[in-house]
């Protein structure tokens, strides 16, 4: 069994994303979305500016390169806040399986524009993975036809399609420069946008209060993820972006085992079915890189 490169970092955002995840509930619970997104953003720019700062004044030569960034910035950035707003309508059951859909999305998007293709075993292997997926992360034990009607559901697929969208052009763009470039500019962009809004809306102090108690709570989030995402993108760059997107999504897998571990929760015969069948076909998939 050859583990690539690629593959590896792949796994790196997954355990980075599931991680990080479980810091960022716990942040916007208490800080809100536009605070937690300020500071991983803020954070990820800062820590990534002296690797990248040498590179920074040819953005200005506005070449395709930088529109590929902006472009990969705004779909992620209006993404995110359609996840919250999903999150804040729906059921956390409803929704999430909804963002399996990332998968298809960045796939289709990286066959057309890149005419980049997968193997018949690896579709095979990336459809039961989207399935483990959807049914470990329904936490209801009863699935019904209302679940379509379900508040959120609407905003959560939209969110899902834009996300897909920003993990195919987070890649491109991570191809047309480096992966680095590509997450300070990303979190530049949305580090910018997320502080106008807090000032926009009178939140500067409350978010400086919030920083004494939950500053160890933002340093474990900002981290995570932002390793999280200069992994993915570096896996991006070396191996096909629908692998790389689907094992990188395989993070809910990790999220499920802390909630399991940390909070004590119980699992349905379900979620322990799909739980498997996630893990097996994300372990078999990372085999078939060559």
């Amino acid at each position: 069994m050859i583990i690539t490169a690629g593959v590896i970092f792949a796994l790196i955002a997954m355990v980075g994303w599931g991680f990080g995840d479980f810091f960022i509930q716990k942040s916007a619970r208490k800080s809100g979305d536009w605070e937690t997104l300020f500071i991983i953003t803020f954070f990820g720019a800062l820590a990534l500016t002296p690797f990248v700062y040498h590179e920074i004044p040819a953005l200005f030569s506005f070449n395709k390169s930088l529109w590929i960034m902006f472009l990969a910035s705004a779909i992620l950035f209006f993404a995110a806040l359609l996840d919250f707003e999903a999150l804040k309508k729906g059921k956390l059951d409803v929704v999430e399986p909804i963002w399996s859909l990332e998968i298809p999305i960045s796939a289709f998007l990286a066959f057309l524009i890149v005419r980049e293709s997968v193997s018949i075993l690896q579709v095979s292997l990336i459809i039961f993975l989207i399935v483990g997926l959807a049914l470990v992360s329904f936490k209801s034990k009863v699935f019904s036809k209302k679940v379509y009607f379900e508040k959120g559901v609407l905003i959560a697929a939209l969110a899902a399609t834009l996300m897909g969208a920003a993990n195919f052009f987070v890649g491109y763009g991570s191809r047309a420069t480096n992966a680095l470039m590509m997450n300070w500019f990303l979190n530049t962009f949305m580090a910018v946008f997320s502080f106008a809004f807090i000032i926009y809306t009178s939140n500067f102090g409350k978010m400086l209060k919030h920083f004494k108690t939950e500053k160890k709570t933002w340093l474990s989030m900002s981290i995570f993820d932002n390793i999280a995402w200069i992994a993915f993108a570096f896996s991006m760059t070396l191996s096909p972006i629908a692998i790389t997107v689907a094992l990188s999504e395989s993070y809910i897998i990790i999220a499920v085992l802390l909630g399991v571990f940390v909070n004590k929760e119980l699992l349905h015969s379900h979620q322990k079915i799909g739980l498997m069948i996630a893990i097996a076909s994300a372990l078999v998939l990372a085999t078939t890189i060559a």
